[in-house]
């Protein structure tokens, strides 16, 4: 007497098609390019970019720590030395080295963002402003921190 053979599991297929036919789907991005960068990581970049276009020329700027914040007013720039102008918006400013923390300059994301319309415009834009906050934190002309300022 034979014994039945159990039948055997069944082994998921390879699937060389979609359900509608078309073939398999392709990659979203080509693999050099980052799937999803925020606004808020592009403009970080502009910053970081301009940075190190100016520490090449100040090499002391590698003890200068830069943040980027949505707005004035919320978070490691807000202290009682924070000035307040009701007129205007501050597109950045420099935070003096205090209790325990280097030196930082402060780039506002949203301001900056406002008043540009195109990534280009807004790269520009981005580095005026690190080279005017540069200048104050080292009590230069912004001309002599870069001499492309404001030519461009």
């Amino acid at each position: 007497m034979d014994s039945p053979v159990p039948p055997r599991p069944a082994q998921p297929r390879t699937r060389r098609r979609d359900r509608h036919g078309r073939g398999m789907r392709g990659p979203i991005a080509p693999p050099q390019v980052p799937l999803s960068v925020t606004r808020a990581d592009a403009f970080v970049d502009l910053v970081y970019d301009s940075r190190d276009r100016l520490e090449r020329r100040w090499p002391q700027l590698s003890q200068v720590d830069f943040l980027v914040l949505e707005v004035p007013g919320f978070g490691p720039d807000d202290g009682a030395e924070a000035e307040t102008d009701e007129e205007t918006v501050p597109l950045g400013r420099v935070v003096p080295a205090a209790g325990g923390y280097r030196d930082r300059i402060v780039i506002y994301r949203r301001p900056v963002e406002i008043r540009t319309k195109s990534r280009d415009e807004r790269a520009l834009l981005v580095h005026e402003v690190v080279v005017e906050q540069v200048a104050e934190l080292l009590g230069l002309a912004p001309e002599s921190v870069d001499p492309r300022y404001g030519q461009e």
